[in-house]
């Protein structure tokens, strides 16, 4: 808040001078909007940077004309963006899953803990994930995204070298809870930066590019684990925390040098690409950025079914995550017997988790109103693996082993979901309030996840076999009626010939949710 003082005090000085009004050129012409009190508070930053550098609506539109300046502009952006968030994904998920690697090898026999306390160290996590997602959320609106997302890196990589010292549960869980503070901003941060310097039609893919990552990870996982398994001396469990967290403090420290805060703060970038950044942000119709938290778009999240509809989407599939996460290294250990060839079996299976993680994304960008469409699809095959590990006998081994590598197939299907409050919530808090509500039920289904899978069920766990293939059907009817949903909502919009009070304003980038803006249509 304190920094958007200066700007706003020296509008408000502007405005008195010219008698409360503010000229844009628009092409040849001038069209004057009034600005009244409290118009700036409505203002997107976007409006604010644009106007203190003289910069018209009108030479935006000259420079989305400019299609071959948009691609290279889009070809940098990418350059800049995503080695940072693929990298940054990949530790994420390794620094999370380094405790089920580890369950394989020496971590019960180390730390005497049992498969209960297990399913409570994974599910502590999601607990801090959970309480700290939300208020996170907004320290990463509020302030420098970059600067956050880099320190919070650097933070989680001490905590999880730091976990090597543990001896017993009550230590593991002490440092796997403050592990779930730290790594909280993630995800949401990305979704946002991604909703903020994309398109709406370029948004899916870029996604399903760094979510993807998670299969690359646990790709290296295997490789790497492989290699400590074969060390002597120290337990290996803690040689694998230490190796993951000084790789995640050295990476903490890139971000920190390359990752921008903003577009208006990208050092690499000209004033006129951040202009023609600004343009292209435009054409979403969510607007761009804003410091300023509106509870009229807090109240508004909480009062769109849209939002709730995501929410128990993704509840269900992170509770089948929960479970195949946590405990899908133990069933395949079930049919193999041997803690090496289980984490060399994960190097395959990272490979599979990379393809559905991109190609569900990579989809719906390609092809208009696909989303829901592909959450549905990219579901089944999870259903499909569910049933072969709750009826095929362990001898099967071959069976068993297809079954593990198309189970993770939810994951295409999860990260479209997550990321449509970027694309379908207009107004900057409204689409921070979406996406943390949203993430209250990922965190949540991480919890509920691992309490499935009860130990004296082991080697196949039946419970957890009936609980995902529940959570599937759920999903499937979810998807269709958030489909329904939306379409609805763009055919009403479609016939509604009443204009709003913000399309009045005309180009004027305001911080307006998708509920104010009539123009608006939602992807589906």
């Amino acid at each position: 808040m304190a920094e958007m003082a200066p700007i706003s005090m020296s509008l408000s000085q502007r405005s008195e001078q010219d008698n409360l009004k503010v000229e844009l050129k628009k092409s040849e012409n001038v069209t004057e909007i009034d600005i009244g009190p409290g118009t700036v508070e409505d203002l997107d930053d976007a409006e604010v940077f644009l106007r203190d550098n003289g910069i018209s609506h009108g030479r935006l539109r000259e420079l989305l004309d400019d299609k071959d300046a948009q691609k290279r502009l889009l070809r940098r952006v990418d350059l800049t963006l995503l080695p940072l968030l693929c990298g940054t994904y990949m530790l994420q998920y390794l620094d999370k899953q380094v405790l089920s690697y580890s369950a394989v090898f020496d971590l019960f026999s180390s730390t005497g803990i049992s498969s209960a306390q297990y399913s409570w160290l994974v599910s502590i996590f999601y607990f801090a994930y959970l309480g700290a997602e939300w208020p996170l959320s907004y320290l990463a609106q509020h302030y420098a995204t970059g600067t956050i997302i880099s320190i919070f890196t650097i933070c989680w990589g001490i905590i999880l070298a730091c976990t090597a010292t543990c001896s017993n549960f009550a230590t593991l869980a002490v440092c796997r809870f403050i592990l779930g503070i730290f790594e909280a901003v993630i995800t949401p941060s990305f979704l946002l930066i991604i909703g903020t310097w994309y398109t709406r039609q370029e948004q899916p893919a870029r996604v399903g590019a760094f979510t993807c990552f998670i299969g690359v990870g646990s790709m290296a996982g295997g490789i790497l684990f492989v290699a400590t398994g074969q060390s002597k001396g120290w337990d290996i469990w803690r040689t694998n925390f230490v190796l993951c967290g000084g790789i995640t403090i050295l990476w903490g420290v890139i971000l920190l040098i390359f990752l921008p805060n903003s577009i208006f703060a990208a050092k690499r970038f000209t004033l006129e690409e951040k202009a023609m950044l600004i343009a292209r942000s435009q054409t979403n119709n969510t607007g761009v950025y804003s410091r300023t938290i509106k509870w009229g778009h807090v109240k508004q999240a909480l009062s769109d079914v849209q939002v709730w509809l995501l929410f128990l989407f993704v509840l269900l599939n992170e509770t089948i995550n929960g479970g195949i996460a946590s405990f899908g290294k133990l069933i395949v250990q079930g049919f193999t017997d041997s803690a090496i060839l289980t984490t060399a079996y994960g190097i395959p299976y990272g490979a599979w988790c990379t393809f559905f993680m991109f190609t569900g994304p990579w989809i719906a960008s390609r092809l208009k109103d696909s989303r829901t469409t592909v959450m549905v699809l990219y579901v089944l095959p999870t259903l499909i693996a569910s049933c072969l590990f709750w009826k095929l006998p362990r001898t099967n081994q071959k069976g068993l082993l297809m079954a593990y590598y198309i189970c993770p197939s939810y994951t295409g299907a999860c990260f479209l979901a997550l990321q449509m409050p970027s694309a379908n919530f207009g107004g900057y808090t409204k689409r921070v309030t979406g996406s943390a509500i949203v993430f209250l039920a990922y965190c949540t289904g991480n919890i509920v996840g691992p309490h499935a899978f009860i130990a004296s069920e082991a080697p196949i766990y039946q419970t957890g076999c009936k609980v995902i293939i529940g959570c599937v059907v759920g999903q499937i009817v979810i998807a269709l009626l958030l489909r329904a949903l939306l379409i609805r909502r763009n055919k009403k919009r479609d016939t509604d010939a009443s204009l709003s009070e913000y399309e009045c304003v005309d180009e004027t980038l305001q911080d307006v949710t998708d509920f104010e803006n009539k123009n608006f249509r939602y992807v589906y």
